[in-house]
């Protein structure tokens, strides 16, 4: 394909990104499912080079350019050098890229990367490979996901807020962070405080006195109120809370995307994105809105005192 073609027409997609465990492939699973019965067209490109168990149909994968346990035999590598270097081979071998991806023009885009926190913070080699893809005429949107459960420890949680914004700044695309796994947060523990104060991230000063209250950290109640101050000061970092098992959830997620990235659908699959939460109500759906996961949780709490109240 030449220069000149490669600008002929949009492409839409995501980049999904993330630690490991907070699930990026499951996600990508999920979604290419959730829009394929919508009709959208969805190719999954695997950028992750450990990646070897993908449950999603996978169309185009890096493992035929390159792979994690082959760097980490010949150039003797632990796993985060061997990545390292795989992106950055990756970034040399763009004509690969370009050849394997010219093959499903007009499709919508999901690429599954890898989870080492350090390509999407200050490392270039991804960031470059974005950029590359923006230059053919890729709108894309990054799609960071978190593991929900960090919501239950505050020191934990500022730490999320300081990489996801750190995420941000670097990667320089259009930006959802995801609360992952929203259907598994009650058995993390409990809240300190209501569920929207994570997503929307709220007045953050509540959440350093309270972290204030550990002996441990109150020495460093300083540096935390400096954290949180960065934070604030940018203002940029929120959540779109996830169950992948909802569908209401994941529509709520995908509007947030095609929002980012400028994605505008037909009629045909604004139809068929209507007839398709019009069938949503069933048991496998648990949660429908942030709302419902916040009732749950609050009578999970009120039963729980209840029942200590009866002890007593």
């Amino acid at each position: 394909m030449s220069e000149g073609s490669k600008g002929s027409s949009l492409a839409f997609g995501q980049v999904v990104i993330g630690p490991p465990g907070s699930g990026k492939t499951t996600y990508c699973q999920g979604m290419q499912e959730f829009m394929g019965r919508i009709g959208r067209q969805v190719t999954v490109v695997n950028l992750d080079p450990a990646n070897e168990a993908m449950p999603y149909q996978c169309a185009v994968d890096v493992a035929e350019l390159i792979t994690l346990p082959d760097v980490m035999d010949s150039l003797k590598l632990g796993p985060n050098g061997g990545l390292i270097y795989c992106m950055e081979y990756l970034e040399a071998n763009f004509d690969w890229l370009q050849e394997k991806l010219a093959a499903f023009k007009g499709h919508y885009y999901l690429f599954d990367c890898p989870g080492q926190v350090e390509l999407y913070t200050h490392h270039g080699s991804l960031k470059n490979v974005f950029a590359q893809l923006a230059k053919w005429n890729f709108r894309l949107a990054a799609v960071h996901l978190v593991d929900s459960h960090y919501c239950t420890d505050p020191g934990k949680f500022i730490s999320v807020l300081c990489t996801s914004l750190s995420t941000m700044l670097h990667v320089e695309l259009p930006h959802v962070n995801v609360l992952s796994k929203m259907d598994l947060i009650e058995q993390y523990g409990k809240l300190a405080f209501n569920l929207d104060y994570y997503t929307e991230v709220l007045d953050l000063s509540y959440l350093v006195d309270h972290l204030a209250s550990d002996p441990f950290f109150r020495n460093y109640r300083r540096l935390n109120e400096k954290l949180v101050e960065v934070i604030e000061d940018y203002s940029l970092v929120s959540f779109v809370p996830l169950n992948i098992q909802d569908k209401e959830s994941m529509r709520q997620v995908m509007r947030a995307v095609d929002k980012a990235n400028g994605y505008s659908f037909g009629d045909q699959e604004h139809r068929s994105l209507e007839a398709l939460m019009s069938a949503a109500v069933g048991a496998d759906f648990h949660f429908t809105s942030t709302l419902a996961v916040q009732e749950k949780y609050v009578q999970a709490q009120d039963k729980a005192v209840e029942e200590e109240v009866m002890e007593l």
